[in-house]
């Protein structure tokens, strides 16, 4: 059994040391914090956008044992924040992920503004010029770079506000960009269908957190998507249609009426395709299955309608070639 799952949860907090290792496209980072309660340096590994040294972070999770870098903290939850501390602040300002700051302008500018020089570059960026060697070209880069990363740092904290673990938020990101918050907001169902690994309890989950109503419309259209879907995974192309109402309304316990309207607008925005032509129950669809089997006919039909691509063979020759090849007379069966 792994050590981790005998290992009950905890939590550490404190300040990041130095960042060991961070991948942009999974979010997947090694780093060496200052936790409190520890004399010596942890090394934690998780998931987090941007991790920078000199932020302050909380991380749940358990102790693991790795055989090559020794003991380390594996993170189920990774969050960090920006550090207040004139030390947090400087090494933060130092570590690159601003362009147009660099140590040496870290400590200026901390020297200059003090705890305040963050609220400076957010609201205040012209003030950054009373620092000598900061004109209008290397505030503006230091302005820009640093709005790139607040928009990151506020999705991230809108998403995990919301009950969204940090992986998943960082692969929301990834996926959303900057529209990221506008279209959770908007739909929080869309995270089931357009996301891997984030299925509709997922979805549902952090629906109720926007406080849709478990009865509305937008979670029947979510939910009938859902079920049908869960039928194809048993190797079904597509549902009768009354059948499939009938199912999401055990499943979601929403009113029937109004999973049908649910239908009607998945039809009419082309989410769902209704065939008529095959029994007595019109069956529905997922539209890209859909098009699948109508390809695939389609496909079946131009093989059908064209001459086979071996030549014709004689018969007689053929079996008179084989029996001199192998060196044996065949029996009527045989032949």
């Amino acid at each position: 059994m792994p050590e981790s799952a005998t290992q009950p949860t905890e939590t550490l907090s404190g300040s990041i040391e130095r960042v060991t290792f961070h991948s942009e496209e999974s979010g997947f980072c090694v780093i060496q914090v200052n936790a409190k309660g520890h004399r010596s340096l942890v090394t934690i590994i998780g998931k987090t956008s941007q991790p920078t040294a000199g932020e302050t972070f909380t991380a749940k999770g358990v102790w693991h044992m790795d055989r090559q870098h020794g003991r380390q903290f594996k993170a189920e939850d990774l969050r960090t924040t920006q550090p207040d501390s004139i030390e947090g602040i400087t090494t933060f300002l130092g570590s690159g992920l601003v362009k147009g700051i660099g140590p040496v302008y870290a400590k200026k500018l901390v020297e200059h503004f003090g705890r305040e020089v963050l609220d400076v570059i957010d609201t205040r960026s012209k003030q950054l010029e009373q620092v000598p060697g900061i004109g209008p070209t290397r505030r503006k880069r230091i302005r820009e770079s640093w709005m790139e990363t607040k928009v990151v740092r506020e999705i991230m904290t809108f998403l995990l506000s919301h009950g969204v673990s940090t992986a998943r938020a960082f692969r929301i990101y990834k996926t959303y960009g900057e529209e990221a918050m506008v279209r959770v907001q908007a739909d929080p169902y869309c995270l089931s269908r357009d996301i891997r690994g984030i299925g509709f309890k997922t979805a549902d989950d952090i629906a109720s957190h926007f406080g849709i109503d478990k009865k509305s419309p937008l979670r029947a259209r979510a939910g009938i998507e859902h079920v049908l879907l869960e039928a194809t995974k048993k190797g079904h192309v597509a549902v009768p249609r009354d059948e499939l109402v009938r199912m999401a309304e055990e499943m979601l316990e929403i009113d029937y009426q109004i999973l049908e309207e649910a239908v009607l607008h998945s039809l009419a925005e082309k989410r769902l395709i209704l065939e008529t032509r095959w029994g007595d129950s019109p069956l529905l669809y997922p539209s890209s299955l859909f098009r699948a089997e109508a390809e695939l006919a389609d496909d079946l039909q131009k093989l059908a309608s064209q001459p086979p691509p071996c030549p014709e063979i004689q018969a007689e020759k053929a079996l008179s070639w084989a029996q001199k090849k192998i060196g044996l007379d065949l029996a009527a069966a045989q032949q």
